[in-house]
């Protein structure tokens, strides 16, 4: 059997799914890799065992990625697939040291985070208010809102079903990544507009039978009353974005990083905002302390006498 054969994979898929509760999207990610690996291996070194695998022949794999223009963080995510399933292959026994110690991971190329500035996200959302209900503008007002007002992946926010929500204390169970649970802080005018969009779905189609399940459980619908979907979310978000704002990226997590930066320039804690973001990690949120030093720095120039 190769080293990477179909049910080797499928095993370890299994593992993600039902003992590590990885989300789907990270499943799917994973399943690429090892997959595109595996045809790797057969094209360059036939039926190759498990035992045989060794660090030169992963480097292999990845130099020829890197020399075709993968990025960092590209490269990243596909060591990161083998890393767990070589370690999953040294948890049943399968393997007794993993070719993975000697792979070293590129170091990601350091991006800012893109984001509204405060008075063109106010001047956005004015906008929304003032314009016409049809529904799909309404869509857009609470997409755009609920991601500014949140800081929500946009898969988390198309998943959002109603139950997640508690009116009476202004908050939001939010289902994260690895299925990890975080409760998110809302306005009461928030919660008004969440309750008026309830009303208005529930008036257009409670009768229509059209949710595909139960009515009313997931939050957001589009105009034909079915659950949201990220192509429709992301085109409905860039475009009212490209018409409000001068940024060159007018994707959702464009909003997400808004709220972040927002946050920490109005002095908030790193830590409640690593919390609120969902991150595993301190480190995924200190880029957003940058944003922060920058406005003091602007700040400093602008008023101190020796500046």
């Amino acid at each position: 059997m190769t080293a990477l054969s179909r049910p080797d994979i499928q095993s370890f898929l299994d593992y993600l799914k039902y003992e590590k509760r990885y989300s789907a999207h990270t499943i799917i990610s994973y399943e690429t890799d090892l997959r595109n690996f595996s045809e790797y291996l057969d094209r360059r070194y036939g039926k190759i065992e498990l035992k045989q695998m060794s660090h030169a022949i992963i480097r292999g794999w990845l130099a020829g990625l890197k020399d075709k223009g993968l990025t960092s963080k590209s490269l990243n995510r596909k060591i990161s697939a083998l890393r767990s399933f070589f370690k999953y292959k040294l948890r049943t026994g399968k393997l007794e040291v993993s070719p993975m110690v000697n792979v070293i991971a590129p170091k990601n190329a350091k991006r800012l985070p893109v984001f509204m500035q405060e008075q063109e996200t106010k001047e956005l959302i004015k906008s929304l208010s003032d314009s016409t209900d049809d529904w799909k503008t309404l869509n857009a007002k609470m997409l755009i809102v609920l991601l500014y007002s949140t800081g929500m992946r946009i898969s988390e926010l198309i998943n959002l079903r109603e139950q997640q929500l508690d009116f009476g204390r202004s908050q939001i169970k939010v289902l994260g990544k690895g299925n990890k649970e975080r409760i998110i802080p809302v306005s009461r005018e928030l919660i008004k507009n969440i309750e008026d969009y309830r009303r208005l779905k529930r008036k257009e189609f409670v009768h229509k039978d059209s949710f595909g399940e139960k009515s009313g459980e997931v939050l957001l619908v589009t105009e034909k009353g079915k659950r949201i979907y990220p192509k429709y979310a992301y085109l409905l978000v860039k475009k009212h974005l490209g018409d409000s704002s001068t940024l060159d990226k007018k994707s959702p997590h464009v909003l997400r990083h808004t709220f972040a930066t927002h946050l920490m320039n109005g002095g908030a804690d790193l830590n409640a905002v690593k919390e609120l973001l969902g991150h595993s990690s301190l480190a995924s949120t200190q880029v957003y302390t940058h944003n922060s030093i920058e406005k003091l720095k602007n700040v400093y120039k602008k008023t101190h006498p020796k500046a």
